[in-house]
Parts: structure tokens; sequence; C-alpha cells
């Protein structure tokens, strides 16, 4: 008991948390808002994970990726998703040189530290079986050879409403690599008053935040915060409950408790704190688990909002034992 009591007390460093918290204002010049979807880029990058934004068009989550990759400093490249994107444009291939008369490897825009793949859902099941490679091994293969990714790597998606024309599902393996997903929504009136007055001038760039060593050094700070057995038990105890609710054909994996496992871990660290609360699990929760769980088809189910929700106000926490 006196160990934990030890653990619990740890808390960041000042200098730390200040370059957090430097990261998130120098997204907010540029970007009106969407303080949690900025909290969740740091999380996923911190995490080493993936995030999808999705949203209809207008709302800025192209906007606020771009402000974050500048923000902290990291490479940042950009594709546009369509039916005609090839495996090719993305992960780059051989082209011949006749000069020399041998094959040069042409690297694609993969080959970075933060990628955004806009509309994602409008690229082909063939296109995106290769974003499905990076996203989960940190390496693609090109005429058979295999080479490594830059790290830090981290992908962030939009995507666009089903309702929409020319998207295609996205596959549930695909989705499932993605370690929060947001919904961005529209902005509030005052928020879009201040957005229709900035757009009229050129907006500001924010200078770059860190460097990619000091990134690099934060990304280990995660494996340092202390979980205690009653949090990690809460986490497998809500991720279980979704296997079994009523509305969910098909419940989250041993994946998602991994993932929200790593969330929570990293967003403790911008609470300045080194060790794990259940808050930290009940905000984080729904972000880890909604586009993880398979709606059933009958009529009138809840949204799967609706049900990570239920589970977190039906399952109790346990109570401690170390």
């Amino acid at each position: 008991m006196v160990r934990v009591e030890i653990e619990q007390e740890k808390r960041l460093p000042d200098e730390t948390l200040r370059i957090f918290r430097d990261v998130i204002s120098k997204c907010q010049k540029t970007v009106v808002g969407k303080t949690e979807v900025i909290d969740g880029l740091l999380v996923a990058l911190l995490s080493e994970g993936h995030i999808l934004l999705e949203g209809v068009p207008g709302v800025a989550k192209t906007t606020v990726a771009k402000a974050f990759s500048n923000a902290v400093g990291l490479d940042f490249k950009r594709v546009q998703g369509s039916v005609d994107t090839l495996p090719g444009d993305i992960v780059g291939t051989y082209i011949y040189n006749p000069s020399q008369t041998s094959f040069a490897l042409q690297k694609g825009p993969v080959f970075t530290n933060i990628l955004l793949i806009d509309e994602i859902n409008r690229n082909s099941p063939k296109t995106n079986s290769a974003v499905l490679e990076a996203m989960q091994e940190r390496q693609v293969t090109i005429s058979g050879e295999t080479i490594d990714l830059p790290r830090p790597f981290m992908i962030m998606a939009t995507q666009s409403p089903i309702e929409f024309h020319g998207v295609f599902p996205l596959p549930e393996v695909l989705v499932d690599r993605f370690l929060l997903s947001y919904n961005v929504s529209y902005p509030s009136e005052r928020e879009e008053v201040l957005i229709a007055s900035q757009r009229s001038f050129a907006s500001e760039e924010p200078e770059d935040a860190l460097s990619k060593e000091t990134l690099l050094g934060l990304i280990n700070l995660p494996k340092q915060v202390y979980m205690s057995a009653h949090v990690q038990s809460y986490i497998v105890a809500i991720v279980q409950r979704t296997r079994s609710v009523s509305g969910v054909l098909l419940g989250a994996s041993p994946r998602a408790s991994i993932a929200l496992s790593k969330v929570v871990r990293a967003a403790a660290l911008l609470r300045g704190r080194m060790f794990v609360t259940p808050d930290d699990v009940k905000q984080y929760a729904p972000l880890v688990l909604r586009h993880r769980l398979i709606p059933s088809a009958s009529v009138g189910a809840p949204s799967m909002d609706e049900v990570v929700a239920n589970i977190l106000n039906e399952t109790p926490i346990p109570e401690r034992t170390d």
C-alpha cells in the first residue's frame, strides 16, 4: 500500500507539462475551438497510435490536422482519397532510370512522420490494404521489399458520412487499427463568428513547438505512468461488456483493451499526473470504443455512442486490492 501511495503522488514535471500546453496553445492560434480534438491528437501521438476524424465537410478536420503537425514540428504530408488512388500513390514505387539502366525507389507520401489521408473512405479497398500495413506494422512492402517507416509515425484520417456519394464503408479490420475516433461537429455560433472574421485575413501558421528528439523522449513517458490493478480491471470489464450488450452485433476485441490502456496513460500525462484514474477511463472509453462496435440491424437500435454511455453508467469501478 505504501508503494502505491508513493506512485500516486508522482506528478509530471512542470517543464514537461508546459510543453504539452504549449502545443495546444499554438494549435489554437490557427484553430477556433476543437480543444478535445487537439487533446486527442496529442494523446494519439504520445501513444504512437492513429486517429480517425469523422464529420461533414467544412468543419475544420483538415485544418486541425495541419495545425497540429506544425505545432509539434514533425514532417507532414497529405493524400486526398479517391477511387482512382492506387497503393503506389501512397507507399511509392520503383521507377526505371534509363540513364543508369536500373530501377530507383520513388518513395510515396507515407514516408513521413504525420500522414493525413483526407476522405479515406473514398479509397478503394485495395488501396486501403496498403494503408493497413503501414498502420499496423509501421512498414510498407514495395515490389516484395519491406521498408520501415520513420518514427514517430502517425496517420490522421478524415472520413465523410456514408450517405455521401462515392464513399466505401471502411472494413472493420482497418477501423479497428485507429486508436481514437472523433465526431467533429459544427462550431457554436460564437465560434463561427470568430472563424468567419479570421478567415478574412491570412492565418498565422504556428511555429514549431517541439524538436523531433524532444518528442521521441516524450513518447516514452506513457510507459512510466502507473496503472493500478483495479483500473486495469475496470478497462477490461467495460470492453467485455460490449460483447454482450443489446444493440451490438459484434463487440470490441482485446485490441480495444490494449488501446484504452495506452490512451489513458497518455491522457494522464496531459493532466500532469504519472498515474491513471477511473475518470480518465470514463473520458476516453467512448473515443476508443465508438468506432470498434458493429451495431445490430434492428430498427430503433441505439447509436454506439449511446451504447458506450450506458455501459459506463452500468459498469461499477472495482474496489482496490493493492
